[in-house]
């Protein structure tokens, strides 16, 4: 994965995450049952935590003094497609240098060992998997040409 890292002007947290330059989505399998989806969203923001852990904004600390971990300061728009689509979206993506592509196949939440699944995925053509869910972060134009219309996951 060789996406560019975030520069000092893409890191605004004192912006709306409407004006911000950086655009980050889940677009999510619409038919998976909600316990499985709910498990992918997780699992793919660990994934884009891993490689931008500047996605994170500083600790907030309340007027008791408790911390509460950083979080996310671009927001993250969870949005619903169909399988095809998300193999589509994920294909695209993958093409965009700019674009980080963080995606579920459906394989990881077929098995319980991880070193299963990377066998799994080893022994599989990148066009024969199918995705519980794809993660897109990047300039906010290309994302939004990429995820065109689709709509938010209800």
């Amino acid at each position: 994965m060789s996406v560019p890292e975030l520069t000092a002007d893409d890191m605004r947290t004192d912006l709306s995450t409407r004006q911000a330059k950086l655009k980050w989505v889940i677009v999510m399998d619409a038919d998976l049952p909600a316990g499985r989806q709910a498990n992918a969203a997780a699992c793919i923001a660990a994934g884009v935590g891993r490689h931008r852990p500047q996605l994170l904004g500083a600790d907030a600390e309340d007027a008791d003094g408790y911390r509460h971990p950083g979080l996310p300061w671009a927001g993250c728009s969870i949005l619903a497609a169909d399988t095809a689509t998300l193999s589509a979206l994920r294909a695209k993506a993958a093409e965009k240098a700019d674009v980080l592509v963080v995606d579920m196949p459906e394989n990881a939440q077929n098995v319980r060992v991880y070193d299963q699944y990377l066998e799994q995925i080893a022994g599989t053509k990148a066009a024969d998997l199918t995705y519980c869910a794809v993660s897109l972060l990047g300039p906010r134009n290309r994302v939004d040409k990429l995820v065109g219309k689709l709509p938010l996951l209800r």
